[in-house]
């Protein structure tokens, strides 16, 4: 219903209405959102196994009124998933994998789910590490999945969204285009999945108009050549000629 709810608000108030159209990767994003979110969905379901394997009892504060625990959760996941996407772009290896999601051509809530399998593992493992440690409840560990799910949307969605102020604190997709432009300098910002206040103190906040970002902005810069088929997206990191063209070890000055 959500990913529903999104598709049609994309049609009522679209941001770029090019991006509403297929460009052939209808099909792709379908497999990659069938495998992303079902790994999901195994992992929280594998959660109370994981958390059984740490050697102590739960640190979780239980006592708080739901909505706490969650924004505590909420908070912890998106740390260490902000990080990860910020080491992505820093580190080949982790750039090799990262830069499936880089490859869309267009911005829209279902594509937020492009990723590559190993590098989602990656994001996720460094993410809930805090959840294990702590032994966070399987109904907030369950709610607070779902909460990623919807913000990823809302983060890459063709909605031409009016926020205000609120853009200063929340990572929504007026914040995330510029992320995704297709350059080494002016990409290299907004990492945040929830929150912008992790690029504040990394140094790499950009709260500019996104307004001129438009379909022939998006992509990896030096790479429009990049595979577009889902298989060949999955098998692209372990080639050679990508290790050529890393751009991640170039990533050295941001443009803010």
């Amino acid at each position: 219903m959500a990913i529903v709810t999104s598709l049609v608000s994309e049609r009522v108030a679209p941001f770029e209405p090019v991006w509403n159209r297929s460009h052939g990767d209808a099909r792709r994003d379908i497999a990659h959102a069938l495998v992303n979110e079902g790994s999901i969905l195994v992992l929280v379901l594998l959660l109370p196994f994981f958390a059984s394997l740490v050697p102590w009892s739960s640190l979780w504060p239980s006592l708080l009124p739901f909505w706490a625990e969650l924004a505590l959760a909420i908070i912890l996941l998106d740390a260490g998933i902000s990080l990860t996407h910020y080491a992505s772009h820093r580190i080949p290896l982790l750039w090799r994998f990262h830069a499936v999601h880089h490859s869309v051509r267009r911005m829209y809530g279902f594509n937020c789910l492009l990723k590559h399998p190993i590098h989602q593992l990656i994001e996720i493992s460094v993410g809930t590490l805090p959840w294990l440690l702590l032994g966070i409840p399987q109904d907030v560990a369950i709610v607070g999945s779902f909460a990623v799910a919807i913000q990823l949307q809302l983060q890459h969605s063709n909605v031409d969204m009016r926020v205000g102020p609120l853009a200063l604190l929340w990572a929504i997709a007026p914040v995330h285009r510029h992320h995704h432009l297709a350059s080494e300098t002016e990409g290299d910002v907004n990492f945040g999945l929830f929150l912008t206040i992790w690029d504040v103190m990394l140094g790499t906040a950009q709260f500019r108009s996104s307004a001129q970002i438009r379909a022939s902005s998006l992509g990896i810069a030096g790479r429009s050549d990049y595979p577009e088929t889902y298989l060949a997206q999955l098998v692209e990191p372990f080639t050679a000629e990508l290790a050529a063209t890393d751009p991640a070890p170039q990533r050295s000055g941001v443009r803010r």
